[in-house]
């Protein structure tokens, strides 16, 4: 039964990837929890020789100076009478119990506990193994294909790629090879749950790494990256080394090294431009394969103001503006894209605008001078018709009467 018992550590050991340590002394505690439920003590200890397979239990307790629970401690002087040098701290064995007495309804429990035991064991194995893998990338073979997701084998664990996570470029079927981010990695009752991605920026970043031994060893250096899944992505590198260029390195000869990763991507494109301290140059290096004329920056607002010539101002905005909204990404700035063209139409209207507002305010300045003389010279006139006499109207009009009534008297 010890040569069975160690020739199933070992073959667990090889199975399962738990350390044959390990694997020791989870089953000591499942046999010793296994004997607790039946015999009720709280002072059954097991030990077992992992070379030979044997197996002893027995019962121990803690020495202590001052006994709080009398089921599991006792003083120094109960546990000389044991063990002569048994010191404070010490488990001191009292009672070795046989284990033939333990029964086969008992040695059922035992092995379920063990059982139990050496799946949590497993379990958590997994569960390391693939928690310190977050932020890296795992290859693994598609087994099942739902609605909400894409289910990949790892071997001893299951990853799940959900579809807002898969590029819309790509299609999979049963069994092929599927490289993927791992993003998190959580504990659950059926194992570990590894869910990955293959839209994040960190994928195109590994992938950089793996094709680009300048990156992989940290000559050349990825400042930044803006994606969108499918369609295009900006990569901002720089040069840790005097004399390398950057670009050229991540590109590769003929752009090698940059279609290997375009190929594992479904066809996204890729820029490749050089990082710049300068915010000016970063923004027009960002806005490729646009020309720029002019950057001029608003620290306050965090805006950059971008002149571009007429023939360039699509190619600079991109279908749908995606040019500009990665270069915005990238660089952490605003971006406002004006043509030449209208740049000098706006200042021109500008000078036009200024220059009417100015001769407004000049004739407006004449009028002001011009009106305190027209009143001066009103004035008195006005004076002059106020004090003047009424005509006598209606006397004339007696006059005329009595002219009427003579000229009747002469006839």
């Amino acid at each position: 039964m010890s040569r069975d018992f160690v020739g199933a550590l070992l073959q667990l050991n090889a199975e399962k990837g738990v350390s044959r340590e390990q694997l020791v002394r989870t089953v000591e505690e499942a046999i010793q929890s296994a004997y607790r439920r039946v015999a009720g003590d709280e002072d059954i200890q097991v030990r077992i020789d992992a070379e030979t397979g044997k197996v002893h239990v027995y019962r121990a307790r803690l020495v202590v100076e001052e006994i709080e629970d009398s089921a599991t401690q006792m003083t120094l002087e109960d546990a000389r009478t044991h063990q002569a040098d048994a010191e404070i701290g010490d488990t001191v064995e009292t009672e070795q119990l046989d284990q033939e007495a333990f029964g086969r309804i008992h040695a059922q429990t035992a092995k379920q506990v063990v059982l139990q035991r050496l799946h949590e064991v497993e379990r958590n194995v997994v569960f390391d193994k693939y928690a310190s893998s977050e932020g890296e990338l795992i290859t693994g073979t598609v087994s099942r294909i739902e609605p909400r997701a894409i289910v990949l084998e790892l071997g001893k664990a299951e990853a799940i790629l959900a579809t807002t996570e898969q590029s819309p470029l790509e299609h999979y079927r049963i069994g092929q090879n599927v490289k993927a981010f791992v993003l998190e990695v959580r504990r659950s009752a059926k194992g570990p749950q590894i869910y990955i991605s293959r839209t994040h920026k960190g994928f195109l970043r590994r992938l950089i790494e793996l094709e680009v031994p300048e990156v992989h060893a940290g000559t050349v250096e990825i400042k930044a990256i803006a994606r969108e899944a499918g369609s295009r992505s900006k990569v901002a590198v720089t040069s840790r080394q005097p004399g390398l260029d950057p670009v050229g390195a991540t590109v590769g000869q003929r752009g090698a090294r940059v279609q290997a990763v375009v190929a594992e991507l479904g066809g996204e494109k890729i820029d490749v431009i050089e990082w710049s301290e300068d915010p000016a140059a970063f923004v027009a290096k960002a806005l490729s394969p646009a020309q720029v004329i002019e950057v001029r920056i608003d620290e306050e607002h965090r805006i950059a103001n971008v002149v571009v010539p007429e023939r360039m101002l699509s190619l600079a905005i991109g279908r749908e503006g995606q040019n500009a909204r990665l270069a915005a990404k990238l660089t952490g700035w605003r971006i406002d894209i004006r043509s030449d063209v209208s740049v000098a139409e706006a200042a021109a209207e500008a000078v036009r605008v200024e220059a009417e507002a100015e001769s407004a305010e000049a004739a407006a300045d004449a009028v002001v001078e011009i009106a305190p003389a027209d009143v001066a010279v009103a004035a008195p006139a006005v004076a002059e018709i106020v004090d003047a006499p009424a005509k006598p109207k209606r006397r004339k009009a007696v006059k005329s009467s009595e002219a009427v009534d003579d000229a009747e008297v002469s006839s």
